[in-house]
């Protein structure tokens, strides 16, 4: 299925899911699952303007916006594995926040306001508080998004035994880390239990989701941003994912309640 913008595609998704979002009794907490540089963020933006262009309130929360603290992910790679300093698997984030934040939104007021979180990317940090968006009423539409969204834990340890790239082969020889990074996932299954419908962006591989990252790089290698990634210095980055992302290209599309498809341009294949 072909749209001829963003904001349609995104009103389109809407209306598969207005009579659920529209009769719930709490924010209804729409999920956006896919892998980096599927297009969630473009997605979520989309959503959130055609909520709003209902008349319904509508907030976003990004799982990368829930990172723990630079500090915090200094300690794990100290106390446990030196991987772990890099934010984005499993066990680097704060799901202590990402749990009070989706509970504080049902009762949010000018009394008791809710803040979404924010986490700057360039340095590598959370932004202070004080920085964060302010929530005074209940939103009707919660569009919660995110790489691993809805990825359970490995079925069996077995498939943990084999590295599943040249990161792993080199830095994480005897598995602690890629076995310390699944069991966190089993943390995660409480906050997809919040989820009251998925979004998947299905890519059509692994592969291709270099390419789309390279693609978002390249604007800030232009620019000169200090947080830009040389394809080198993306790859071993990506590779800190590739696990988990595989098993979420072979499992997520059982879950979710939407599945949209996409070519290697990112254009949604029909029927969805």
């Amino acid at each position: 299925m072909e749209f001829s913008d963003a904001s349609t595609q995104a009103a389109a998704v809407l209306d598969r899911f207005a009579a659920p979002i529209g009769h719930a009794k709490h924010p209804f907490v729409l999920g956006i699952s896919g892998l980096q540089g599927s297009g969630k963020s473009t997605l979520a933006a989309g959503l959130v303007a055609a909520a709003h262009e209902r008349g319904w309130d509508a907030v976003w929360l990004s799982l990368d916006d829930a990172y723990l603290t630079l500090a915090e992910r200094e300690a794990l790679a100290a106390d446990v594995h030196p991987l772990l300093r890099t934010r984005g698997v499993p066990g680097t984030h704060d799901l202590a926040l990402l749990a009070s934040t989706l509970d504080g939104l049902g009762k949010a007021s000018p009394e008791a306001p809710v803040r979404l979180p924010r986490f700057d990317k360039g340095r590598d940090d959370r932004r202070e508080p004080a920085s964060w968006p302010s929530v005074t009423q209940p939103p009707r539409l919660v569009v919660f998004e995110g790489w691993c969204l809805g990825v359970e834990p490995a079925a069996d340890a077995s498939e943990l035994i084999e590295p599943a790239n040249a990161l792993e082969r080199a830095e994480d020889a005897d598995g602690r880390w890629r076995r310390w990074v699944d069991g966190r996932l089993a943390a995660y299954l409480p906050i997809w239990a919040r989820i009251d419908a998925l979004v998947l962006l299905q890519a059509p591989s692994w592969d291709v989701v270099a390419t789309w990252r390279d693609e978002a790089e390249e604007p800030l290698r232009r620019r000169g941003d200090p947080a830009a990634m040389d394809r080198a210095a993306l790859s071993r980055f990506l590779q800190h994912y590739e696990r988990i992302s595989r098993r979420a290209l072979e499992t997520l599309d059982a879950k979710a309640d939407l599945v949209i498809r996409l070519d290697a341009h990112r254009n949604a294949i029909a029927p969805w």
